[in-house]
């Protein structure tokens, strides 16, 4: 037995062995291996992306030697060689390449500030011994959208990366930002960058570049967004950003919790908020604000924004989940980006839901775990967009906004998409009532914004 273990093992060695040795290989490198598969004689057969096959030969055979008469099948048992399968995915993960790819779009961004300080004693309004005094922050940012020609973007941050409450700016938010890309942060490359919005309450925020020469002459890309509603507990999570205003650095780590909510004190100091965030192990710090949180294939999965420092607490960060950064981005770049206001404006359908039956389901074909939760209506506020539309004990299945169906299977998922409607959308919920289906249909006015 320890013999065709052995010999089961050699052979699938020999055929990583081969299979390095090929892709490293000039012979149609253009084309991609897309598959290996040892046939029922024991030969290794090559598939290309190009359709085109390559047989190298017989590579299994009985007892460790070649022939088709092997015995030492993929099932460990003797008898006729077992066709064996080694998929070979053309994105293959690759850390280094998935950090280069966050690099690209990753910007730091520096701060200035100004405020009014006492000098001696004796201070009251208007006194003399009074100075303003100069300061800077620093954080990051991601290149959210991108006109390279032009020399424009959208930057995404986080909110408190530009705002600080004891500043003389108008709302406590910079008038001097700067942005620096990778590679290029020195004082003379630096980018005016201009705030269009943000939310306290979300904490993000984004910024403005026009008519950059920097960015025109650049290698940097515009981020590619990953679907954070996928994300599992386990997968790999890089973040890239400012840490301590040294520089655009990475680290590298997993995601601990898929989707959680923390309690905290806001950037003005005093107004209590709670994030629906992803924990992460990864190494964040001070100046990682607003960077991006990228899996390993650089696309984005969300916005980091927080850690606990405290004795006894090690590797607990956080990250803005990317569906939920992306749409509050959009939102401010509707409402606010040459517009009057610079809040995001939510709608609210007046009513709260609620979970029960939460569960980890595991998916065999994926290996992952999944939770899923019934979400149901506990309350329906009186003279709302829902009265008379949805009631109390409606079970949410699922949502359908812009012909777009969204399963609920969250909580957040009702939630979150209070941020993705438009004066003038329909939204329609399947629901289960009474044990029976049935569709109803909310649509969205200006009277049901409100500003966070």
């Amino acid at each position: 037995m320890k013999i065709k273990i052995y010999s089961i093992m050699l052979t699938v060695c020999l055929l990583l062995s081969i299979l390095v040795l090929f892709s490293s290989c000039d012979m149609n490198t253009s084309a991609g291996v897309m598959n290996a598969e040892i046939n029922e004689n024991g030969e290794l057969v090559l598939s290309y992306a190009d359709g085109s096959e390559q047989n190298l030969g017989v590579v299994v055979g009985a007892n460790g030697a070649d022939g088709k008469d092997g015995s030492n099948g993929s099932n460990g048992s003797d008898g006729a060689v077992s066709s064996g399968t080694v998929v070979i995915n053309s994105e293959k993960s690759n850390i280094s390449a998935a950090t280069a790819k966050g690099l690209a779009n990753a910007v730091s961004i520096t701060c200035n500030f100004k405020t009014t300080v006492q000098v001696g004693g004796g201070w009251r309004p208007g006194s003399s011994n009074t100075s303003s005094k100069e300061y800077s922050s620093s954080g990051s940012g991601v290149i959210y959208k991108l006109d390279k020609a032009a020399g424009d973007a959208f930057i995404i941050t986080n909110y408190h990366v530009v705002y600080d409450a004891s500043s003389n700016s108008k709302n406590g938010i910079s008038e001097d930002i700067k942005v620096y890309i990778y590679g290029s942060e020195l004082e003379e490359n630096a980018i005016e960058a201009a705030y269009v919005g943000g939310s306290l309450y979300y904490d993000i925020a984004v910024l403005r570049v026009e008519d950059s020469e920097i960015l025109k002459n650049s290698s940097v890309m515009a981020v590619e967004i990953s679907n954070s509603d996928n994300v599992a507990v386990g997968d790999n999570a890089i973040a890239v950003g400012n840490a301590q205003g040294y520089g655009i650095s990475a680290s590298f780590g997993i995601v601990s919790v898929d989707s959680e909510y923390i309690t905290m004190t806001a950037a003005d100091g005093k107004t209590s908020v709670s994030f629906r965030v992803m924990r992460i192990d990864t190494a964040v710090n001070s100046g990682n604000s607003g960077g991006g949180l990228y899996d390993d294939k650089g696309n984005l999965i969300g916005i980091v924004n927080a850690k606990i420092v405290e004795d006894g607490v090690e590797n607990i960060g956080y990250a803005i989940p990317s569906n939920v950064a992306v749409s509050i981005a959009e939102n401010i770049i509707d409402y606010c980006y040459e517009k009057d206001t610079q809040r995001v404006q939510r709608a609210l359908l007046g009513i709260k839901v609620s979970t029960s039956n939460s569960k980890a389901v595991y998916d065999s074909q994926t290996g992952r775990f999944e939770i899923k939760e019934t979400v149901s209506v506990y309350e329906v506020n009186d003279n709302s967009l829902s009265d008379g539309v949805l009631k109390v004990g409606d079970v949410l299945q699922s949502v359908v906004l812009r012909e777009e169906i969204t399963e609920i299977t969250r909580q957040h998922h009702v939630i979150d998409m209070m941020l993705d409607v438009r004066v003038g959308d329909i939204v329609t919920f399947n629901i289960l009532r009474d044990g029976e289906e049935k569709s109803v249909s909310i649509t969205i006015t200006e009277k049901c914004l409100t500003e966070y």
